[in-house]
């Protein structure tokens, strides 16, 4: 207990559980669409492709917040132009488009002076976090699950059934772009927390491991919260003790809760479907 208790004696540790337990619950929100949508692709893409931005918005002088939002949604709409323009599948345009812009992210960065971190922007930093940045943080990732949770039920039908939302007169496009917009903006503030590259299993493992347990997608919602948020906070308490990589032991514990999802789930893991057979 005296262990499990010793990192609360640190503000940094405090402010880095607070931080993370809200981005693990505003990614496990956002997840829960974008597995049944099947964008998990996309986040894939978004999180890579705001690397330029966020060092153009340095150079002028913007928050690194803008330029960032700014360049996630421009790969998503690229990809989505492409996809329109061309014979490529919509898979292909995003590789080519997130792939592009991270690579010239990456030229950038190494022509720009700066005393940011590459490190910092790839696997994140949620220990080094400043005041500023965590209610930044709170308050950006607390707007996107207000939105998305406001607005679910309308955004379950575009990812179920597009067709049926526009004989009912949703407004299908702005949805869809909604949609990437939140997306683009809980990348930008999870890259805090665990950085471009491991973000994208935050926004995808909860969701998976909630589809494995449910079908009701309002369970679904909730099994992804609670995993994504004991998984984050675990993960912080496991790289505290380790003195390994934070981002690193967060996904990494999300990939645990994964792999005995698969195998234990009641109702689709595989231990309780061989034992129907």
């Amino acid at each position: 207990m005296n262990a499990l208790l010793e990192p609360l004696q640190y503000g940094f540790m405090v402010d880095a559980l607070l931080v993370g337990a809200l981005v693990g619950a505003m990614c496990a929100v956002l997840s829960c669409f974008l597995v049944l949508k099947g964008w998990s692709l996309m986040g894939d893409a978004v999180s890579h492709a705001v690397l330029p931005g966020i060092v153009i918005a340095y150079v002028i002088g913007l928050p690194l917040v803008i330029g960032a939002f700014i360049a996630g949604l421009f790969c998503a709409t690229g990809a989505g132009f492409l996809k329109r323009n061309s014979r490529l599948k919509e898979d292909t345009a995003m590789g080519v488009v997130f792939t592009g812009m991270f690579a010239f992210g990456l030229v950038l960065f190494s022509r720009t002076p700066s005393d940011m971190h590459l490190d910092h922007i790839l696997v994140g930093n949620i220990l080094g976090i400043s005041r500023a940045q965590m209610w930044q943080t709170i308050g950006l990732g607390g707007f996107v699950i207000l939105v998305t949770l406001l607005l679910r039920k309308d955004l379950l039908l575009i990812c179920f059934d597009p067709r049926q939302a526009r004989v009912i007169a949703l407004p299908e496009k702005f949805l869809n772009y909604l949609l990437l917009g939140l997306l683009s903006l809980s990348i930008v503030v999870a890259l805090q927390t665990v950085g471009i590259i491991l973000v994208v299993a935050m926004l995808v493992t909860p969701g998976c491991v909630a589809h494995l347990w449910t079908d009701r997608f309002d369970r679904m919602l909730g099994i992804a919260t609670v995993s994504a948020v004991a998984a984050t906070v675990t993960g912080i308490l496991i790289s505290y003790h380790l003195n390994g990589s934070t981002g690193g032991c967060i996904v990494l514990v999300h990939a645990a809760l994964f792999f005995v999802s698969l195998a234990f789930a009641p109702k689709y893991g595989i231990v309780a479907r061989k034992t129907k057979k």
